[in-house]
């Protein structure tokens, strides 16, 4: 049975499962590893959702304010044994929850153009490309998405 926990940044298996996420991400960016792990920061991160499965931490999200009207998604990850069961999905829409709950009425996110399946998530979530914000503006591996909560 899955079950979402809202915490924050720290909660022991938030920074567990953050950790396996830098490491894949150091795999899948390569020689841009420091450059995108620069803006990952956790420390800070007052809204976090950690997924349980059978009490094991499988899956996270956190967002963060971007704007006063948008939030943004981070650290979105599930465990590869735990992918193609939904986690991705639910951790999102709970995050989503969470940011109308909280005022916003926008989600924006950046991701990796090699992430198939985050881009893939994006996209059936309802979420549309937009241009490169912030930090990603000049970035050419990145994408950013957003949508209307």
């Amino acid at each position: 049975m899955l079950t979402l926990t809202r915490t924050d940044s720290t909660n022991t298996d938030f920074i567990n499962l953050v950790k396996e996420l830098t490491a894949y991400f150091a795999v899948i960016d390569g020689e841009d590893h420091e450059f995108y792990n620069q803006f990952n920061k956790i420390s800070s991160l007052k809204y976090v959702i950690v997924a349980y499965e059978n009490n094991k931490a499988v899956g996270c999200g956190a967002i963060r304010e971007f704007s006063t009207s948008a939030i943004e998604v981070k650290r979105m990850y599930v465990l590869p044994e735990c992918r193609g069961k939904g986690v991705a999905s639910k951790i999102l829409s709970e995050l989503e929850r969470w940011s109308k709950e909280l005022g916003y009425n926008t989600c924006i996110l950046e991701t990796h153009k090699k992430q198939a399946d985050a881009v893939g998530l994006y996209v059936k979530s309802g979420y549309k490309v937009i241009p490169n914000y912030g930090h990603y503006e000049n970035a050419e591996n990145s994408v950013c998405f957003e949508k209307k909560l």
